[in-house]
């Protein structure tokens, strides 16, 4: 199975459409004010860009963010000229998962042509006799 994990760097802050045209028209600049902001801080990441979807922007960082970068943030895109702030919710992490999983490959027992099961993977692991 290939597992992809959250990209953890994206701080998602979800607000109406009119909001973000307005946002992504000035995005440049906004960046550069949060991280203007996240520096006198002394916050130890960076935005990189702001990205959108219909219903969120999502502000791309170096790192993971903090609590506190996420109320930085908030604080900022709140205080925006021309900004409906009715409808803009608490940033978050990104929540999403994507894995792909790969199924109906056979995995047979050492020397054997007996597909592996449940019940072979649990008396093996049981009896700690897995050869390396």
């Amino acid at each position: 199975m290939i597992t992809k994990k959250p990209l953890r760097k994206q701080v998602v802050i979800f607000m109406n459409s009119n909001n973000i045209k307005k946002i992504m028209a000035k995005s440049n600049v906004y960046i550069f004010n949060i991280n203007r902001l996240l520096r006198e801080v002394k916050s130890n990441i960076l935005a990189n860009f702001i990205n959108f979807n219909n219903k969120d922007i999502v502000i791309i960082t170096n790192k993971i963010a903090t609590f506190s970068d996420f109320n930085i943030m908030e604080k900022y895109v709140k205080v925006m000229n021309n900004i409906d702030i009715s409808n803009i919710m608490s940033p978050r992490l990104s929540q999403s998962k994507f894995y792909f999983k790969i199924l109906s490959i056979p995995y047979f027992v050492k020397n054997t042509n007996l597909p592996i099961t449940p019940d072979v993977v649990a008396t093996t692991s049981h009896h700690d006799q897995w050869d390396h």
